[in-house]
């Protein structure tokens, strides 16, 4: 299942503008079933500053340990600290309950560098024959 009010980062973090400045973050559900039962997760903290493309935050799993990269270029302004403590939100709500990090954008062109849901639909299934 892939939304298609989101735009997508090659390495399966999700971006939804809930705002006119302010792009919601979450990772998407093939992510998830990838990683397996998550063990751990470090979320930035508010006032951090995010690059598209770069590390934001940490998320292991029993089978992996990977970076979560930021999607957008800007200023983290509320990080949902219940994923810490409950990890199934990841998996029984990706897209809703599961979103991590709030990001403030200096404009809207920060998620020009993102997919498509169809290009990411596309993406995934390349991953997936390899």
């Amino acid at each position: 299942m892939v939304p298609d009010d989101l735009k997508y980062s090659r390495t399966h973090e999700w971006a939804r503008l809930a705002a006119e400045d302010i792009v919601t973050m979450g990772i998407t559900d093939f992510a998830v079933q990838q990683l397996g039962d998550i063990v751990f997760l470090e979320l930035p903290k508010v006032g951090a500053r995010t690059k598209q493309g770069s590390p934001l935050g940490v998320i292991e799993s029993v089978k992996a340990a990977v970076d979560l990269y930021a999607p957008v270029t800007g200023e983290v302004v509320e990080v949902n600290s219940s994923l810490t403590d409950d990890f199934d939100t990841l998996s029984k709500d990706p897209y809703g309950k599961g979103w991590m990090v709030k990001i403030k954008i200096s404009s809207s062109a920060a998620l020009a560098g993102l997919m498509t849901p169809g290009e990411y639909q596309k993406h995934v299934e390349q991953e997936t024959k390899h």
